[in-house]
């Protein structure tokens, strides 16, 4: 039933893998394997991180053409709350080197042949339903306070944000409502999409497995979740160029952060891969 596969995975009860506890050193250390990651595999790396600053300058382009500059910032905020799907091809690449196995590029589109595909798809899914109502939200709070009416030009945007109560009120409810869906976005994908990658368990094990990954760590998840969103703010900077590098190292990082977090799988019948 390929419903149920996708909710529940291949078996009808699926194991729950036990999560550990994680501090700050695991997390420096994912960070610095995935450094190391993107050091050894550059090449195909920044060509895939390049789809970021790409899709974000278009994305700012159709705002500007239709005159929605309050959206400017919602769309490259919310960019990491598609990180988790956009990164499964990172993960890919993180587990075959783990396994010593080849990293070409074209191993990227390997997850197309993973039994987890319908679940990823479908998780993938729902991320983008969360960023569609997070750019709802915005637009909402922004005519709540502003009214429908859109601002003349983007200088006249900033002035009437940052020098304004109203544009304060703006950046502070904005930043508290964003930081409700950054909880629930880390909460359901930080651990979901690797583990998927990993092992067909089906979506609901690989959310569930996330949020107590996340309970029983909620400072250091708390404190990942900061340092994701503090790094995404600063390869946005440059015209969101800087993401190129950013994304691919967050990446193969979270893959890693999955590996500290999550016991791994019990293999009884080792199959050789390719």
């Amino acid at each position: 039933m390929a419903n149920f596969h996708v909710i529940a995975g291949a078996d009808e009860t699926p194991a729950h893998p036990a999560v550990q506890k994680i501090g700050t050193e695991d997390l420096k250390a994912a960070l610095a394997k995935g450094v190391d990651d993107f050091k050894e595999m550059p090449t195909h790396l920044a060509f895939i991180g390049l789809i970021y600053p790409l899709l974000g300058i278009a994305l700012a382009a159709l705002t500007f053409l239709d005159n929605a500059l309050p959206l400017i910032f919602p769309l490259v905020s919310g960019f990491a709350l598609l990180g988790p799907l956009a990164a499964v091809g990172l993960y890919e690449l993180s587990r075959r080197r783990e396994l010593g196995l080849d990293t070409s590029w074209e191993h990227l589109f390997d997850v197309l042949k993973s039994p987890s595909l319908p679940a990823i798809l479908a998780l993938g899914v729902v991320l983008m339903v969360i960023f569609a109502v997070w750019l709802a939200v915005a637009q909402g709070l922004y005519e709540w306070l502003y009214g429908e009416m859109a601002p003349d030009s983007y200088a006249a945007f900033l002035k009437q944000i940052l020098t304004t109560g109203r544009g304060w009120t703006l950046i502070i409810l904005g930043h508290a409502i964003g930081l409700v869906f950054a909880a629930v976005v880390l909460s359901i994908s930080v651990i979901s999409f690797p583990m998927l990658l990993d092992r067909d368990v089906g979506a609901a094990c690989a959310v569930q497995t996330s949020v107590r990954a996340v309970m029983a760590n909620p400072r250091t998840m708390a404190l990942w979740g900061l340092i994701v969103a503090a790094l995404v703010m600063i390869g946005s900077a440059p015209l969101l160029v800087g993401l190129a590098v950013v994304m691919p190292i967050l990446g193969h990082a979270s893959w890693h952060l999955y590996r500290r977090t999550v016991e791994p799988p019990v293999v009884t019948n080792p199959v050789p891969q390719s």
